[in-house]
């Protein structure tokens, strides 16, 4: 019985002694921030402020302070969580009164306030941006006089209304692509016109013994620039004012000469890229690639790039 006890109390020290340096570790205190134990600095405050369990529970206050300030991005109003477990750091400040409780109540409002306050400005300030480009646009359309004259007797209401809207429809006007609308009507109809069959070869009077498929079509339509639909729509009055001037000199009228003026600024540009257009299809549709050659290597890349 004796030797039975004791070979009992050998185990249990034996294993006793095996879970110990795992106890001793779990309870070990190591900060996750800056790495330092409990022996590296004994006078250090330590917290533990979420779930987490293991050696990642504990940490220096000190440590913890520092990485909420980066966290918080030098405000005391967000919320922080642990990197780990996800749990949400508790923080309390201490009470400093009613006039720091009103000070924080109007900072925070002031914080939340200013962008709403930063986009009406902006807004305010496009809108009589806008108002003030319409005017332009009546004066330089009608002209100075009689446009002074047109919106002197106009309601203020209407003015507020119809000015700024005037570039609001030279923006939408500019968006319209009629020319893409044109040219596809001329590739699928006036194909089979001999005349235009000339002018407008399509892909498979190009490339014979090819099915023409949808992958095989260049695109139509080239992507949108909103800083070219901008500058092409609100430069649109000006430049159909100097066309009226340049091509309809002997029309009295400044409204009719203006129009005029930007009727034929649209035609002569919509057929330019018409036409720009159609010989973009044709060369896309001519395009090959050539064999990884010397002589090719030596003519088309080291002799100056792509050649037709």
């Amino acid at each position: 019985m004796s030797s039975t006890s004791g070979g009992n109390n050998d185990l249990s020290s034996s294993s006793s002694t095996k879970l110990n340096p795992v106890r001793s570790k779990e309870s070990s205190r190591y900060c996750w921030v800056c790495f330092a134990t409990e022996e590296d600095d004994a006078e250090a405050s330590w917290v533990q402020p979420c779930n987490c369990r293991g050696t990642t529970k504990w940490v220096h206050q000190s440590c913890l302070q520092r990485w909420v300030d980066e966290k918080q991005k030098g405000g005391n109003i967000g919320k922080v969580a642990c990197p780990q477990c996800q749990t949400e750091y508790i923080i309390v400040f201490p009470n400093m009164g009613i006039l720091v409780i009103i000070l924080d109540t109007v900072d925070s409002f002031i914080y939340k306030g200013c962008p709403f306050l930063a986009a009406g400005i902006v807004v305010g300030a496009i809108y009589w941006c806008a108002v003030t480009y319409g005017a332009i646009t009546v004066m330089q359309v009608v002209g100075q006089k009689e446009g002074l004259a047109v919106m002197e007797q106009a309601d203020p209401l209407v003015l507020l209304i119809g000015l700024p809207a005037i570039p609001i429809a030279l923006i939408v006007g500019k968006m319209v692509r009629w020319e893409d609308a044109v040219l596809h009507f001329m590739r699928k109809y006036l194909v089979k016109v001999p005349l235009l069959k000339h002018i407008l070869p399509f892909r498979l009077d190009i490339v014979p013994n090819m099915t023409q498929t949808d992958s095989d079509i260049p695109p139509l339509t080239d992507p949108v620039s909103a800083t070219r639909v901008l500058c092409g729509a609100l430069l649109m009055p000006t430049i159909a004012n100097m066309l009226g001037k340049l091509f309809f000199d002997t029309i009295k009228s400044n409204f009719h000469r203006t129009v005029l003026g930007g009727l034929a600024f649209i035609a002569i540009k919509g057929c330019l890229k018409i036409y720009h257009k159609q010989q973009q299809y044709i060369r896309q549709c001519q395009r090959k690639i050539l064999d990884y050659t010397e002589t090719n290597i030596s003519t088309y890349l080291h002799g100056g790039g792509r050649r037709d």
